[in-house]
Formats: structure tokens, C-alpha cells, sequence
């Protein structure tokens, strides 16, 4: 019970961000066959619920497969890239509206209405390196209008990787594509893309949990061979999406139960996220941080880390310290205490949230902080740690002091501590080094 009211907050602090904005879904077509699909779908109406407008986009790459053997036929194309025969276009058609009618059917369960409208305007991607793709296609044109009065009329588009051009001719589309367009038109506020995989995997096998999108393009050119397909159709769009003004990308796996919630509504995630603009920040903390500061400083006093400190004590020296955020969540803190007679300052405070360590975070705080001390004129910083004593001097560039090196303020409260903790102290120059 206690955890569920904790998900429902947290949904709640992302409402009004999202309120009456387009989320575009991408579904793969084995998402929809999955044992997970109607607790997907319930998830869809409760976005629906917070009044929060949704665009569906499916393929159909494994009904398309299923059909083909059915029907004792090779496909020339699968998902939409390649080159779509006649025969293959066909089964395509068929396999996507299976799908399409699937999606309705579901939404219509819970109580939403749908439909499939004919949204898109393709066009023959042509003739590439030489080979015609016959009928593989491209998205000319959304009609932004068309989606834009469904949804303010609180209906679900549903989107089948069909498109249609000016004279009645359809061709088979890359639903990965096609959802970008659709993003893009609608300046959707997220696009996610659900499949079987879940979210993109580093070398080690573990999903990296947010790139920007330079940083996902890096990957795409240095290891684009050992990534699966749809890892790399789905990462190319993401970049794309990214580049042409959709904010965040969301990649998940669409079989975990409330992966859909849990990936839009927290701030952590539970699959890959690609963003456009900073989705980290530092800044100085405000009155309204005092909470979530005294929290991380619990966390730092429990772990023998960081000096107890009172929440009264905290709020009066607040704007000592600077807060890492985390799309709008302070996640890690640091404080600059200075003692303007010595013309030194104290990095304390700092501390990384268990969930975030490990990602340079707490490297990106005492970088700031000794920028700001810099900023400020200082000449000498100095720290205590108990733990961290080797990463100060090996990686912060920190020599070993002694008590005598500290203010005479500061040198009476470490006696009093009686924490015996290391001094550390740093020579600033001008200039970082």
C-alpha cells in the first residue's frame, strides 16, 4: 500500500507537465501479442485519464512473418526498410490491420474511443543505391489538423505502418519512422517506443539509462554492428527525433507490468532515455530544496559519510549549497562554506543518491563548486572525508593537511566532532585545471 501511494505521488508531480500535451507510443507488433498487453492498454487510459493526449503507432514485422508462412510465401521486406514487393506489400496490409483492429478492440475495452484515421501521406521511397523499393514508402506529409481535432475530441489515433499517397496507392512504412513524423507534427512532449528488447544495452549488458542524443549517435557509429536491428532502427529515430525538436525518447521493454508508468513518471526510468535539451542541471539550492537536501544529508549521516546536521540549521545556510537535479529532482547535493578572513572555503556536503552513483555525478558537483569558489576569488579550499580520501587526492587533485590548516572557526567544531576525519586541502589557480 505504502509503495503504490508513493507511485501515485510521484505521478502526480508529473501531471501538470504533461497536461493536455501529444505522448506518441510506438508499439511493436509482438508487444501487442504479449501477456502484458491489456495492463498496457490500462495504462494507456489512465494517461488518458490525467488528460493527457495519446497517438498510437504499431508494426507489424512479426504478424507479417506469421502470415508469410501461412500462406507458404517469403516476405521481400519485413520491417518497412527494405524492398517491399507486390506480394509482400499484401500480406503487409493484412498483417497490419489484424493488428490495428486488435489495438481497438483494447482500447475499447477500457472504455476509449479510437480510431484509425488516414493520417499519413506517402510517397515511393524510391530508387536507392540503385535498386527500387517498389512499394516501400515514406511519410510526405501528416495531417496534423485531422490527428489534432481526434484528440481534442478525446479520441486515440491509431496508426498502422500503411501509408497512402495523392492517388490511392499504398506502400509498407517503418513504424519506427513513422512515429517520428508523428512526433514531430504534433510537437509531441515523448515519444516512446515499446518492443520485446527493452532498453538499449551497454557492452556489459546493462541498459544505459539515458544519452543525449550526441551521445547516442556515438554509439550508433562506434557500435552499430554489435547492437540487435531494432536496437539500431530504434536509436536512429530517437537521434532524429531528438535533432527535429521532440524533447524526450523513451525506450522500453512493453512486456514489464506498468513499464509504461514506470518510465514516464519517474524520474530514474526503467529503460533508455534520449534527450534533446539538458536533462541534467546544476544549480544553487532555493528555500524549496530544503527538504530534499536534509533528506540526501539523512542518507550521507546514516552511511558514516557526512556530519549530522539539523533541518533549522540547514535552512539558514540553504544557499550554501548546490543541488544535481535529475529532470527537476535534486538526486545529489554540495556546499561551499566560505571564511572570507582566511580567504578559504569548505566543499562539504557532498553526496549522490544510492540509485545515481556511479555515473559521474558526484565528479560534475565538486568540479562546480570549486568553479564557483574560483568565481568568488578564493585562493585555498579545503575538505574533511572519512571515505573519499583517495579519490580527493588521486582524481581532485587534493593534498593531505592537517587541523592547523583549517580556519580557527572551523578547526574548534572539527575537535568538537571528534570524527578524526581527514583534512584535505587544494590550492586554487585562475583557471580549472
Amino acid at each position: 500500500m505504502h509503495e503504490r501511494l508513493t507511485h501515485f505521488r510521484e505521478i502526480l508531480r508529473y501531471v501538470p507537465r504533461f497536461r493536455d500535451r501529444v505522448f506518441v507510443i510506438a508499439l511493436d507488433g509482438a508487444v501487442v501479442e504479449d501477456d502484458n498487453f491489456p495492463n498496457l492498454l490500462l495504462d494507456i487510459a489512465l494517461l488518458r485519464s490525467l488528460s493527457i493526449r495519446v497517438v498510437l503507432v504499431h508494426g507489424a514485422a512479426l504478424q507479417i512473418k506469421r502470415y508469410a508462412e501461412l500462406i507458404q510465401m517469403t516476405p521481400s521486406d519485413i520491417d518497412g526498410t527494405g524492398i517491399t514487393d507486390r506480394e509482400t506489400l499484401n500480406v503487409a496490409i493484412t498483417a497490419a490491420n489484424r493488428v490495428t483492429h486488435e489495438i481497438l478492440e483494447g482500447l475499447t475495452a477500457n472504455d476509449l474511443r479510437a480510431v484509425c484515421p488516414n493520417a499519413l501521406v506517402a510517397h515511393p521511397a524510391g530508387i536507392l543505391g540503385g535498386v527500387d523499393h517498389l512499394f516501400t514508402g515514406r511519410v510526405e506529409r501528416v495531417d496534423t489538423g485531422l490527428l489534432e481535432l481526434l484528440l481534442e475530441r478525446d479520441i486515440v489515433p491509431v496508426i498502422p505502418p500503411i501509408g497512402i499517397d495523392g492517388a490511392g496507392a499504398s506502400y509498407r512504412l517503418n513504424s519506427d519512422a513513422v512515429a517520428v513524423e508523428l512526433a514531430k507534427s504534433l510537437k509531441a512532449v515523448k515519444l516512446v517506443y515499446l518492443n520485446t528488447e527493452g532498453g538499449v544495452r551497454d557492452a556489459r549488458g546493462a541498459v544505459i539509462r539515458q544519452m543525449t542524443a550526441q551521445e547516442a549517435d556515438a554509439v550508433l557509429k562506434k557500435s552499430r554492428a554489435e547492437l540487435p536491428p531494432g536496437a539500431v532502427t530504434k536509436l536512429t529515430a530517437a537521434v532524429r527525433a531528438c535533432k527535429e525538436g521532440v524533447e524526450r525518447v523513451h525506450i522500453i521493454d512493453g512486456r514489464e507490468q506498468e513499464g509504461l508508468l514506470g518510465e514516464v513518471f519517474s524520474n530514474e526510468g526503467i529503460g533508455t532515455l534520449i534527450h534533446a535539451n539538458e536533462y541534467q542541471a546544476i544549480r544553487q539550492a532555493q528555500k524549496k530544496d530544503v527538504r530534499a537536501v536534509y533528506g540526501l544529508i539523512q542518507q550521507g549521516v546514516q552511511n558514516d559519510e557526512l556530519l549530522k546536521r539539523s533541518r533549522a540549521e540547514l535552512e539558514k545556510i540553504i544557499g550554501d549549497y548546490f543541488v544535481f537535479e535529475v529532470d527537476r529532482n535534486p538526486v545529489a547535493c554540495a556546499a561551499l562554506h566560505v571564511y572570507p578572513e582566511q580567504n578559504m572555503a569548505e566543499l562539504a556536503s557532498v553526496f549522490v543518491a544510492e540509485r545515481y552513483e556511479n555515473q559521474g555525478i558526484g565528479a560534475k558537483l565538486i568540479q562546480f563548486t570549486e568553479g564557483a569558489a574560483r568565481r568568488r576569488g578564493i585562493a585555498k579550499l579545503f575538505c574533511l572525508s572519512t571515505q573519499a580520501i583517495n579519490y580527493f587526492v588521486q582524481k581532485g587533485g587534493y593534498a593531505l593537511g592537517t587541523p592547523d590548516d583549517l580556519p580557527p572557526v572551523r578547526r574548534e567544531r572539527y575537535e568538537q566532532s571528534r570524527r578524526k576525519s581527514q583534512v584535505l586541502i587544494k590550492q586554487l589557480s585562475d583557471r580549472p585545471g
